[in-house]
C-alpha cells in the first residue's frame, strides 16, 4: 500500500497518518521555520506589548506602504497550501492586488484584486459560507483552495494606492510529494465598466493547455430599473468558436437560484457550499444609486474540464416593452478559478486604481 501524502483532506481520510509536514507563515514567523515563531521584537503589536516583551502578540500585521509590494511568503517545494487567512481594511479590498507566483514563474498564476478573490468584491462586508471559500465577521477571508507546488511558492500582495494599509494573515501549508496528475491553481479578474450594448462580459478568455475551470465569482452592479438576469453562461472549449460546448439557460440558474431569486417581491441571498447570491446591496434614496450583486459558483462536485483551452463568457440581458430582451450596460466584474498545467498564458495586465475603483 502507497504512503498517504497528506493531500485531498476531507472526513474520509481525517485519521490517517502520513509524513507530511506542517508549516505556517505569518507575521509572527516570516520564514515558516519549526520552532521560529512568535520571536519578533518588533511589529505593529511591539507599543501594545511593551509591558509584557518578546511572544506576546508584538508582530501579528504588517503595514504595506503606498504603490508597493510586500511578500508575504515564499516556500520551498515540494508541497502545497491547504489554508490562507487574511484581513485588511474593507476600503483596501480593491486596490490590493494578491498575486501568487509557482516555481520559477515571473508572470503571476493568480492575480486578482484581494476582495473579489474572496467573493467581496464591492467593498461592503459580505459573509460566504461555501466550501473553499469562507469569509466570516468582520471581514476574515479564508480560503481552502488546494494550491500545490513542487519547487517553490510565492505569495504577494500589491498596495497599488498611494495610501498605506495594514495586512493580517496566516498561510498553512504541508511539505510532501506532489503527485505527477496535481495541476497548478490560477485565477484570474476582469471588468466590463459599463458592458457594450449588445456585447457579453468576458470572464475568461486565452487559457491554454490542459486543466478544468472550477469557479466564478460576479460583482454585478445593475444599471437598469427590472430584471437583469436573463443572461447565459457559455464555456467554449477545445476549439470552439461561434458556439459554445457549454451554455446555461441564465444568470440566476448558473448560480443555482431560480426565478429571479424573487421571494414575495424581494431578493433572498443564500450561501451554500458550492454555489450563492450571498450579496444584494440595496439603493439608499440618497448617494448609491444603483443595486449590486455578488454571486459565486465552485464546480467542486462538477469541474469543466478541457484539453487545450478555455473561454468563458456572460451576457447583461434584461427585458424591454413587449415581451423582447434588452441587452443591458451594466458594471460586471468577475473572478475565474482554475487548475491547469503550466505553462499559462499571461493575464490581462490589471488597470489602474481609477479603472478599479468601486464608485
Amino acid at each position: 500500500m502507497s504512503q498517504f501524502n497528506g493531500l485531498g483532506m476531507g472526513l474520509g481520510n481525517l485519521a490517517r497518518v502520513s509524513n507530511a509536514l506542517t508549516r505556517s507563515i505569518s507575521p509572527e514567523n516570516f520564514t515558516g521555520e519549526k520552532g521560529k515563531g512568535a520571536m519578533a521584537t518588533d511589529g505593529t503589536g511591539a507599543q501594545a506589548a511593551r509591558d509584557l516583551g518578546v511572544g506576546w502578540k508584538v508582530s501579528p500585521s504588517v503595514k504595506i506602504e503606498g504603490n508597493s509590494e510586500f511578500t508575504m511568503a515564499e516556500m520551498d517545494g515540494p508541497g502545497v497550501i491547504q489554508n490562507i487567512w487574511l484581513t485588511c481594511p474593507h476600503q483596501s479590498v480593491r486596490s490590493l492586488i494578491f498575486k501568487i507566483y509557482w516555481d520559477d514563474e515571473t508572470d503571476p498564476s493568480v492575480y486578482v484584486p484581494v476582495g473579489d478573490f474572496f467573493c467581496n468584491g464591492w467593498g461592503e462586508r459580505a459573509l460566504v459560507n461555501a466550501l473553499p471559500i469562507a469569509v466570516n465577521p468582520a471581514g476574515g477571508f479564508n480560503s481552502y483552495w488546494e494550491m500545490p507546488f513542487r519547487k517553490k511558492a510565492r505569495i504577494v500582495m500589491a498596495n497599488i494606492s498611494h495610501e498605506a494599509t495594514q495586512l493580517y494573515y496566516q498561510i498553512n501549508y504541508t511539505l510532501t510529494e506532489v503527485p505527477g496528475d496535481m495541476a497548478y491553481f490560477h485565477a484570474q479578474w476582469r471588468r466590463s465598466n459599463p458592458v457594450p450594448y449588445k456585447d457579453v462580459h468576458t470572464i475568461v478568455d486565452g487559457i491554454k493547455g490542459k486543466g478544468h475551470y472550477v469557479g466564478t465569482y460576479l460583482a454585478w452592479q445593475v444599471n437598469s430599473n427590472n430584471w437583469w438576469g436573463e443572461g447565459e453562461l457559455k464555456f467554449f472549449m477545445d476549439g470552439d468558436k461561434e458556439y459554445p460546448t457549454i451554455c446555461g439557460t441564465g444568470t440566476e440558474d448558473y448560480f443555482g437560484g431560480a426565478w429571479n431569486w424573487d421571494m414575495n417581491g424581494q431578493y433572498v441571498t443564500y450561501s451554500t457550499a458550492f454555489l450563492g447570491m450571498h450579496q444584494a446591496i440595496k439603493p439608499d434614496g440618497l448617494y448609491k444609486a444603483n443595486q449590486r450583486f455578488g454571486m459565486y459558483r465552485f464546480h467542486v462536485m462538477d469541474p469543466i474540464r478541457f484539453d487545450e483551452d478555455l473561454k468563458v463568457t456572460v451576457q447583461a440581458l434584461g427585458w424591454r416593452s413587449h415581451g423582447r430582451y434588452l441587452p443591458l450596460q451594466d458594471d460586471i466584474a468577475s473572478v475565474a478559478y482554475w487548475y491547469q498545467l503550466e505553462p499559462h498564458s499571461s493575464h490581462p495586465i490589471m488597470p489602474g486604481i481609477d479603472e478599479l475603483e468601486i464608485i
